[in-house]
């Protein structure tokens, strides 16, 4: 038998070590890794009890790959411990690929077309002086005395706040954080428990918290959608994340994200995930 010669040899062994970077590469592939906080609902949970969570099970399973994620509370540093962080210094590979909820245009990161547009949400507890309010402007008409009695969660910087001092509400504010320092709470559960105990009477708040807040006591509030009107942004578009540079898993994305629309609009609103079109108008029930 011929013995290969010394070209051939070599050129075997570059074909090998392509073989193998291409195996390794299908094995890595062989996983959609999410970023996500363990413990923020409505939006992920370690349980997979958040809407994220129920898109990214549908994501994995239509691509054909394992749901694995990399955990985080998202607070500062959420995208350097997590999108941009490697799996160790000598490693190539990092610990997740995927964050699937921000803000459209987000600069952290490359962002997708969005999936879906929400809008900040009036969350009443009724029971009260706010049971007459079946819209926002209602609340002007309120008496001098009845306003002077709420007490209304405020978040600084947050749409919500610059509606209350354009509407000379801003005294009953009850200052709250929006990213707490206890990792093992979020908003949406400080809320909640708050509207409970009966220390609140309303709060401006993005739409997916209005929604969580509402499921837990369906009957006990009312959410009134805000509109953007005279420079006041309430309605924003969301995306889904990835590196800068991974520009054929954004792709991959958009592609999946064009094809899915109804499968995520169903999984939204059976989180009571307020939808609206790019002018703020709620968007029709199927």
């Amino acid at each position: 038998m011929k013995k290969p010669s010394r070209r051939n040899m070599g050129g075997l062994g570059i074909m090998a070590l392509l073989a193998g970077a291409f195996l390794t590469a299908q094995a890595a592939e062989k996983a959609f890794k999410v970023c996500a906080d363990p413990n923020n609902p409505p939006l992920s949970m370690r349980d997979g009890g958040g809407y994220e969570n129920k898109i990214a099970e549908l994501m994995a399973k239509d691509f054909g790959q394992a749901l694995e994620y990399a955990w985080f509370p998202q607070r500062l540093g959420f995208i350097r411990n997590t999108l941009k962080a490697k799996i160790d210094e000598d490693s190539k590979d990092y610990k997740c690929d995927v964050v699937m909820g921000v803000p459209t245009g987000f600069e952290m990161a490359a962002t997708t077309q969005p999936y879906y547009r929400s809008t900040y949400v009036m969350v009443i507890k009724k029971g009260g002086a706010l049971d007459v309010v079946k819209n926002s402007e209602d609340i002007d008409q309120l008496p001098a005395d009845a306003k002077a009695g709420l007490r209304i969660a405020m978040f600084d910087g947050a749409p919500g706040t610059t509606w209350l001092l354009n509407h000379d509400l801003v005294g009953q504010g009850i200052p709250y954080q929006t990213m707490t320092g206890d990792v093992t709470t979020n908003t949406a559960q400080v809320l909640a428990k708050d509207f409970a105990d009966g220390k609140l009477d309303m709060v401006i708040i993005w739409g997916p918290i209005a929604g969580y807040i509402a499921r837990l006591q369906p009957r006990a509030y009312e959410l009134i959608p805000m509109k953007s009107d005279k420079g006041l942004k309430f309605d924003f578009p969301m995306s889904m994340a990835v590196r800068f540079p991974d520009k054929e898993r954004k792709q991959k994305l958009d592609e999946w994200i064009a094809r899915n629309g109804a499968r995520i609009e169903s999984i939204l609103r059976e989180y009571q995930v307020p939808l609206v079109d790019q002018d703020g108008h709620p968007l029709p029930k199927p």
